[in-house]
């Protein structure tokens, strides 16, 4: 009975085992297959990392077909609605901080530029000025760190309002109040406004505002437009009038005008878009790319007639200013196949290719004829609203030091925004930790 009871045992712990086993090379298969399968005797496999979307994918499909046997452009994907800017960025440091080879091309947000500068090859000599010339000014700035030409924009993206013209409609001065949003209405003005719908029972004004990078455009948007910087010489400083003015302004529209819904603190952009279609908000601070996830999850291809796009409102006796945004592509320094990756690079930047990002996925083009070629623009008359609000245009702080801070500073503004500490109280101590070079910990 005994030796009847320990085969038995025998028996379970073989099958746990051998289950253990087939569950590991799964996963690992999952994880590494590309390293079990037979590589075709000369294809050169680059892998990308980006947030994948249909038109990437259509994109790197076309680039495999047409270097069918000798190139093979591998994604990995890290798409928007699983992992956040902050989180893509973690990830990315700590992969490249092992020095494999396994990433080849990634895409950073431009303003990750000068952190990511250290572990990527300088690609001047892979690309003739010339060619430099032909991307947008606004654009190809975010690519230097220390006069070397270390990535290349996929596209850009700018700071919008958008709001609902048909509530709009209901004030009795509507063609007045279409005409000052369209040319960037003040924010007094804009408060006044919300203040009157918010009377007729809507919901007035989405932004977003959780602790993360996207609360930092909107404030550093804010000091731009009193004309004041966030970095002075690579130092912060938030001890100043504009940076107060730009955290009260933020703080009462959600506390004191009543004209932002709390639960904003939580938010970021996916979430606020959410909001504004299903509550019917009148406003919402977004990007460009709203109307490309409206098209994807409504499935309604009318938002432009329903939704309207204006210049970000700017304060009374400053600037009308509009934050840039857009994702670069650097490659990695330890890569060992860099001239095939600067093929797919070039690729990605022809002209074809960018029409297509935009026409399919809705991504800003970054090269300069899209935006003077009179048959594309008749095409797409919206460029020209996106030509105009780019002279507006200002980028985040190139400091090295900024992705460090800009979590230290988004932490206070989300504080002070949810009601918890001053405004004076969440810049002085952004301000203290930051000068002090402590660790943050949030």
């Amino acid at each position: 009975m005994i030796k009847l009871k320990q085969n038995i045992r025998t028996f379970y712990i073989s099958i746990v085992a051998i289950t253990f086993l087939v569950v590991t090379v799964v996963v690992i298969m999952f994880l590494f297959g590309d390293y079990f399968k037979v590589s075709n005797e000369g294809v050169k496999k680059i892998y990308y990392v980006d947030n994948i979307s249909h038109s990437h994918k259509l994109v790197i499909d076309r680039f495999n077909e047409i270097n069918k046997g000798r190139i093979e452009v591998v994604p990995i994907d890290l798409p928007f609605e699983k992992f956040s800017t902050n989180e893509r960025k973690e990830l990315l440091i700590r992969y490249l901080r092992s020095k494999s080879d396994r990433v080849d091309l990634f895409s950073v947000d431009q303003i990750w530029v000068p952190r990511f500068a250290k572990w990527t090859e300088p690609l001047t000599k892979y690309f003739l000025p010339s060619q430099n010339q032909q991307i947008i000014d606004q654009a190809i700035g975010t690519c230097y760190y220390k006069d070397d030409l270390v990535a290349l924009p996929l596209y850009f993206d700018i700071g919008v309002l958008y709001y609902n013209n048909s509530i709009l409609k209901e004030l009795p001065d509507y063609s007045s109040v279409k005409n000052e949003l369209d040319n960037s209405i003040t924010w007094d003005r804009f408060i006044s406004i919300g203040q009157k719908l918010k009377q007729n029972g809507h919901s007035v004004y989405v932004f977003p505002s959780d602790d993360y990078e996207g609360l930092m455009c909107s404030f550093v948007e804010l000091l731009e437009s009193q004309n004041d910087k966030l970095f002075v010489n690579d130092t912060v400083r938030l001890n100043t009038k504009a940076a107060e003015n730009a955290l009260q302004l933020l703080v009462d529209l959600v506390n004191k005008y009543n004209l932002s819904p709390k639960e904003i603190t939580d938010y970021r952009e996916t979430e606020c878009y959410v909001h504004f279609v299903n509550h019917n908000d009148v406003f919402l601070r977004g990007w460009w790319g709203f109307y490309e996830w409206y098209y994807k999850n409504i499935k309604d291809e009318n938002v432009s007639n329903i939704y309207e796009k204006a210049p970000m409102p700017h304060f009374s006796g400053g600037t009308p200013v509009s934050i840039i945004g857009g994702w670069n592509l650097m490659m990695s320094k330890y890569s060992t196949k860099k001239s095939e990756v600067i093929e797919f690079i070039k690729y990605l930047l022809s002209d074809e290719v960018q029409k297509i990002l935009f026409e399919v996925g809705g991504y800003l083009p970054v090269k300069k004829n899209m935006y003077s070629d009179t048959t594309f623009i008749k095409k797409h008359p919206e460029l020209e609203f996106y030509s105009k609000i780019l002279k507006s245009g200002v980028h985040r702080p190139f400091s090295e030091k900024y992705t460090k801070c800009s979590d230290i500073i988004a932490s206070y503004l989300n504080l002070a925004i949810r009601n918890k500490i001053s405004v004076k109280e969440a810049l002085g101590k952004a301000q203290r930790i930051i000068n002090s070079g402590d660790v943050f910990i949030k």
